[in-house]
């Protein structure tokens, strides 16, 4: 079965920025951060997906992965 999979954790590592660090960069809720680097996340925000890729200098393809 395909899923999707939430790479915000190997993007954040990748630019040497912790979760504090980019809740302090963006504003995301340090709740709402954790979810998405813990890729627990039911219901993707596209507010949280565009601050994180402004953040990390990034598209959204280095943020989210189709697993098959």
């Amino acid at each position: 079965m395909n899923s999707i999979r939430l790479t915000v954790r190997e993007a954040m590592e990748s630019n040497g920025l912790n979760r504090y660090k980019v809740n302090k960069l963006t504003g995301i809720p340090y709740q709402t951060l954790d979810r998405y680097f813990k890729n627990e996340v039911a219901r993707y925000d596209s507010d949280v997906l565009l601050k994180l890729c402004v953040a990390l200098d990034c598209g959204i393809e280095d943020l989210i992965e189709v697993v098959r």
